[in-house]
């Protein structure tokens, strides 16, 4: 055992992904300006994800072997105890990092005396060639600091195709032991939303980095992925856990109700759907009048409701087996969880 502290930590929650782990581990090492390790978990792979990491000939790089399969919050929640650097950044098994991510970042949150630190994000889809950001470099410039109210505003369901969740942030290891913050292994979906939401309803100060540092690679357009009930059901519960367990100010307690309204909405929205697909007219009856937001989505272009929702699913990183809405969406990867975790 070593008392020597690196800069950052990379936690790496890797499932069945030989294809994509060793661009994600390049780019971590390839960090210039910082000293690192590099922890992949590897959650029980029955691919080479394991001996990729674990023969590594880079001494930086450290395996992590789950004992059993438990998914990306409990994946991540190994690779957190087991990091010993400064800051600890999340990095998903098939996505990368530019090269100047990690200073620009910790001399960001350094600057502006924060705990937590988000950036931009080039949205890559390897499918068709593109390269895009995720965000106008100018409007997060406009954004110095991420606000807990702000945050959960961002993240409703069918309102855009991407949101705050989607970004990636860097803790202060310190900060993360102090408050004993860690995802919630009991959440399949919106475990990320979760775990940043509390980081900041307990203090914890975001810096914005609106520059691209993170790299979110889109491998393909195949059908993988819907929302069922039970995600939606779950998320209620959680954000219910969220608001008891934390005080709120007037700004993020609006933003919050906001969103209950809205997992509510959606999830009449998906009884509707799942009572018109069985024929059962008197519960849709009875549904589009308890809740006349849910019909609205109905009328929503079957496209755009549906990049919105596999936007979402994306940035919740989570997946599941069959559906209660059938729908064409992006691959979010095979096995009992996402590889973006």
């Amino acid at each position: 055992m070593t008392d020597f502290i690196p800069d950052v930590s990379f936690v790496i929650a890797a499932y069945n992904a030989e294809d994509t782990l060793a661009r994600a581990i390049d780019s971590a090492l390839a960090q210039g300006a910082v000293s690192m390790e590099v922890i992949v978990v590897d959650d029980c792979s029955t691919d080479g994800t394991r001996e990729i990491a674990g023969n590594h000939a880079d001494p930086r790089v450290r395996l992590v072997a789950m004992a059993r399969n438990g998914g990306p919050a409990a994946a991540r929640n190994a690779g957190l105890d087991a990091a010993r650097g400064r800051w600890v950044a999340v990095l998903d098994s098939d996505d990368a990092l530019r090269p100047d991510r990690m200073a620009r970042l910790i001399a960001r949150a350094e600057k502006a005396e924060a705990q937590i630190v988000v950036d931009n994000l080039d949205v890559v889809r390897e499918d068709v060639g593109t390269i895009i950001p995720m965000f106008p470099e100018a409007a997060l410039a406009r954004l110095p600091v991420l606000t807990l109210a702000k945050f959960i505003a961002s993240n409703m369901i069918f309102r855009s195709e991407h949101n705050f969740g989607y970004m990636k942030p860097v803790f202060e290891r310190a900060f993360l032991e102090k408050h004993r913050l860690r995802f919630d292994e009991t959440l399949r979906i919106g475990e990320d939303y979760i775990f940043l939401a509390s980081a900041l309803a307990r203090g914890g100060v975001c810096a914005v980095e609106p520059t691209v540092g993170y790299l979110y690679y889109i491998r393909d357009g195949s059908i993988s992925r819907v929302l069922k009930r039970e995600h939606v059901e779950a998320m209620l519960a959680a954000d219910t856990k969220f608001f008891a367990e934390h005080s709120f100010g007037s700004a993020a307690l609006a933003a919050q109700r906001q969103r209950t309204r809205n997992l509510k909405d959606i999830l009449a929205f998906l009884m509707l759907v799942d009572s018109i697909k069985e024929r059962e007219l008197p519960s849709v009856l009875k549904i589009a009048c308890r809740n006349p937001r849910a019909v609205r989505h109905l009328s929503m272009p079957i496209a755009v409701r549906f990049r919105r929702l596999a936007a979402f699913l994306r940035g919740g990183r989570q997946s599941a087996p069959t559906s209660q809405l059938s729908s064409p969406l992006p691959n979010m990867g095979a096995g009992p969880h996402s590889n973006k975790g």
